[in-house]
């Protein structure tokens, strides 16, 4: 369940979105993206202008196709790769959205890359895909980057309700299966929080399935980190042996995990 209000996740996909752009060259997106090798930033801007111009059409319901998962094809972007005239396309499409999701219901559903879910889903997903992609333009650039401790904290919460979702995680977590067996568990703990945050959460996998709380229990692998930094190694932002991380237990059940569970 969401730990912050829908009308937070409709100013995040603005607010991210900005952030995002403060943090990009004004004169040249050639750069390639560390974290995302296939793509240029100005790939990355495309992907996520795409999305927001794309979902708000669905979300308003405008006719035409939309696209599936892992379908790149993105209708409307701008052919070009100047700098101003791509993330000005791209805040427009993300305030845009934010302001067709305002006008609506949270509760209120749209069908985006074959998923039926509730307007507080897709706002949600667009928050935290799009934090997570100003982490790549920040690792690119060598600029700074912070996220609001809840913020952080739900887009953890996030990744693990999708992985668990009987619908979401079967179209979207293929290999997550490839876990399913005797029962293990990992243990993810937020070194740096604030009282009553609840960042630890408890994942345990079973013959069954994998199923997720929040609790500080021993676990067969253990992951310590900052907040942040722990949000973006289960992104595959960071690497394991990155500072201040500190893995406990079976790393091998560990990598395992994030191999299954990353998303672009």
């Amino acid at each position: 369940m969401a730990r912050l209000t829908y009308d937070r996740y409709c100013d995040e996909v603005s607010a991210q979105t900005a952030l995002l752009r403060e943090v990009l060259p004004g004169d040249d997106l050639s750069a390639k993206v560390p974290t995302c090798p296939d793509w240029t930033l100005a790939d990355l801007v495309r992907h996520v202008g795409g999305n927001v111009h794309m979902t708000d059409a669905a979300v308003r319901g405008e006719p035409g196709p939309r696209p599936a998962i892992g379908d790149p094809t993105r209708a409307g972007v701008p052919d070009t790769d100047d700098p101003d005239t791509l993330t000005t396309w791209m805040q427009d499409g993300a305030d845009a959205y934010a302001r067709t999701l305002r006008e609506r219901d949270a509760q209120d559903v749209a069908e985006i890359f074959g998923l039926l879910q509730t307007l507080t889903f897709w706002a949600r997903r667009a928050a935290c895909d799009i934090l997570v992609h100003r982490a790549d333009a920040a690792l690119t650039t060598g600029a700074g980057y912070t996220l609001a401790p809840d913020l952080a904290a739900d887009a953890v919460d996030e990744l693990l309700e999708m992985a668990t979702d009987p619908q979401v995680g079967t179209r979207v977590f293929t290999k997550l299966p490839e876990l399913f067996g005797p029962p293990r568990t990992i243990h993810l703990h937020a070194t740096d929080t604030v009282e009553g945050l609840a960042a630890e959460w408890l994942i345990e996998l079973g013959p069954d399935g994998v199923i997720w709380r929040h609790g500080h229990e021993k676990a067969d692998v253990a992951l310590q980190a900052p907040l942040t930094e722990l949000l973006l190694i289960l992104y595959r932002r960071l690497p394991l042996d990155f500072a201040q991380v500190h893995v406990h237990g079976d790393r091998d059940l560990l990598e395992g995990w994030l191999a299954r569970v990353s998303m672009g």
